[in-house]
């Protein structure tokens, strides 16, 4: 069943895109949309999509790519509106100008998971970071999406919080893939990872990763790319 605050967050998505499309409708009748591979693999654009088109007779055209790349698709006026997580780089470039109308729109949360016997004891740590010191301890296999998405940024602060450079070691294997392949490698490898809650619940993020613990939330915001002279 979904909360109120996820349909809280539906509403808030369909009204700002459908908003936006009814806007630029006069420019012709498709918009692009640059978002996040963990969106798109969530089934939000599947299920919200076909009601924005039936609603206003615009399409909206999706380019699911990570956070970083989404952003930077925006930047350069490549997309009328971004659908990404990570809100210290969204604030700073809408400070430069390159969005606008920024808006909070739904709430996910970044979860570790691993093997089944939880080999380095991460179950129960508490904090991210004490879970990740212990995988690194152990020498435990880790894999990161390093594809500067939302979930590798998030990923990234959590190491930056222990202290600890995970790069070079043997353990750590940056993969430069999206969630679905990340997962897959992990299963694969015995690893552990970081990933979120939206996307195990759809059947593909069902593997044979079996730990799970959370490791923080995450907003997902919308804001369209400035389209009146600035920067963008």
């Amino acid at each position: 069943m979904i909360s109120m605050r996820s349909f809280r967050g539906l509403i808030s998505l369909w009204l700002v895109i459908s908003s936006l499309a009814v806007s630029t409708a006069s420019a012709g009748t498709r918009i692009r949309c640059a978002s996040t591979t963990s969106t798109q693999n969530s089934g939000l654009f599947e299920y919200l999509l076909p009601i924005v088109e039936r609603e206003t007779g615009v399409k909206v055209d999706v380019v699911a790519v990570g956070t970083g790349a989404a952003l930077e698709i925006g930047k350069k006026g490549d997309a009328d509106v971004v659908l990404v997580h990570a809100k210290d780089d969204e604030l700073r470039l809408v400070e430069e100008g390159y969005f606008v109308n920024r808006h909070d729109v739904m709430y996910n949360d970044f979860i570790i998971v691993g093997p089944p016997d939880d080999p380095a004891g991460v179950r129960g740590s508490g904090t991210a970071a004490v879970a990740f010191r212990k995988i690194a301890a152990a020498g435990a296999a880790f894999v990161s999406r390093g594809d500067d998405s939302g979930t590798h940024k998030r990923e990234m602060k959590i190491w930056r919080e222990t202290g600890i450079n995970p790069k070079g070691n043997k353990w750590y294997l940056e993969v430069g893939q999206g969630m679905a392949k990340a997962l897959r490698i992990a299963d694969e490898k015995r690893a552990y990872t970081l990933t979120d809650r939206g996307y195990l619940a759809r059947p593909e993020g069902q593997g044979e990763t079996g730990y799970a613990d959370s490791a923080g939330g995450r907003q997902d915001t919308l804001q369209p790319v400035r389209r009146d002279g600035g920067q963008s």
